[in-house]
């Protein structure tokens, strides 16, 4: 490489509309363009939900396709079309994010590139076959959490692993949060002249997000406190939500907010953040969420959570507590904790599961100690701080160059 000539940065990304590793995708190219000359290559620019301006993205315009075979078909043709990319803009790194553009930056593999894989949920690694194909052919694996990497390492034997955490500016989020009000379908007080509270949570139309439990939780919360509300962002039409929100008696209490290009100017309503995901990887909102004040009450998923709010990352103590017949909750230093839920989608609102019970009843217990909530909020507030644009980009640059040793 000439004096002076920055290294080359392919980064793969199915799309750019709203989710977590788009964002991060965005995000890593803008902060490493002073460093490498960044590209970004993704299979379709429909809905892209991000400021892209001034960045050098090339579309494949090979979307999505229906059925196994088509699946199949499109992956090779993927791959086919990065892997002439690549040996003809011959990037030092191809870093791809999420499972179908790994795959397709692990089968364009030149011999002369870095293939770097995210993996930005705990559900990629139980993939055995693809993650054992990905070993073959990665130069290096970045997990989002310490959990999934420690997975990597210790079921399939793999260490070029590295954990980089998702990547927050806590400085923009709150001035993009005070640049404008949401408009809401309540005011600041309630027909009794209480004083609306707000709880919100972020997250795309998807079981994996267990917004059933939510919305139950949310009943039980709603009954005993009738001035609180809850807001819930993404994309997806939320059907099947909206329905079990009325069969719950709380259609008036809930905002189907959408996909939002504002979220913080939402998110800043809260005073506290829910999470009910079955999985995650490093659930960006719930960061997000801590960074404008709101108090995390969040269930122990795979994975994120627990290394979020916990000092140590260690929820041994639900085990304990179950065993001795107490209601399992973690009051962590930064956030609580409550054991994940069961799985199966259930939307019947008569059926309330004692996790649900519990999980509100400590929502309750928040709203009504002022103190502690308080404490919590300025707890998740300074934790968000850790995870930083500068922490994350002197990560990124010493694994750059250690590739380069």
């Amino acid at each position: 490489m000439g004096v002076g000539m920055k290294r080359k940065l392919m980064l793969i990304s199915p799309m750019l509309h709203q989710g977590g590793f788009e964002r991060v995708c965005i995000t890593t190219a803008r902060l490493m363009e002073p460093y490498f000359d960044v590209t970004i290559v993704i299979f379709n620019s429909a809905d892209i939900a991000y400021d892209v301006e001034g960045l050098h993205i090339i579309d494949l315009r090979m979307g999505a396709k229906k059925g196994k075979v088509k699946k199949i078909f499109n992956i090779i043709k993927r791959s086919l079309k990065v892997r002439a990319l690549k040996k003809k803009m011959r990037p030092d790194i191809a870093y791809s994010f999420g499972p179908t553009a790994n795959m397709v930056n692990a089968f364009s593999k030149t011999g002369r590139e870095k293939v770097w894989l995210g993996l930005r949920n705990y559900t990629d690694v139980e993939e055995t076959l693809k993650i054992r194909l990905f070993t073959k052919l990665a130069d290096l694996i970045i997990c989002c959490s310490k959990a999934i990497e420690r997975e990597l390492n210790v079921k399939f034997g793999f260490n070029d692993t590295t954990t980089l955490y998702n990547l927050y500016d806590v400085q923009a989020i709150g001035r993009e949060a005070q640049a404008g009000e949401p408009e809401l379908p309540w005011g600041e007080y309630d027909d009794n002249g209480r004083k609306i509270r707000c709880m919100v949570s972020m997250g795309r139309d998807d079981d994996m997000k267990g917004f059933w439990h939510m919305l139950k939780v949310f009943s039980l919360v709603h009954r005993k406190a009738p001035e609180s509300r809850l807001i819930l962002m993404g994309a997806g039409t939320f059907a099947h939500y909206r329905k079990l929100s009325e069969d719950l008696g709380i259609a008036d209490a809930v905002y189907f907010a959408g996909m939002q290009r504002q979220p913080y100017q939402y998110l800043k309503k809260g005073e506290i953040y829910l999470l009910t995901s079955l999985n995650e990887g490093f659930p960006n909102a719930l960061v997000e969420g801590m960074a404008l004040g709101l108090a995390p009450v969040s269930v122990d998923c795979l994975t994120g959570p627990a290394e979020i709010l916990l000092e140590n990352g260690d929820t041994s103590l639900f085990k304990k507590q179950m065993q001795e017949g107490k209601k399992p909750v973690i009051y962590g230093e930064y956030g609580i904790l409550v054991p994940v839920m069961d799985e199966n989608r259930d939307l019947d609102a008569g059926h309330i599961l004692p996790e649900e019970e519990n999980m509100a009843q400590i929502v309750l217990d928040l709203l009504g100690d002022d103190k502690k909530l308080k404490d919590y909020q300025e707890a998740a507030c300074k934790r968000a701080q850790i995870f930083t644009y500068e922490n994350y980009v002197s990560r990124f640059l010493k694994l750059a160059d250690r590739m380069e040793d």
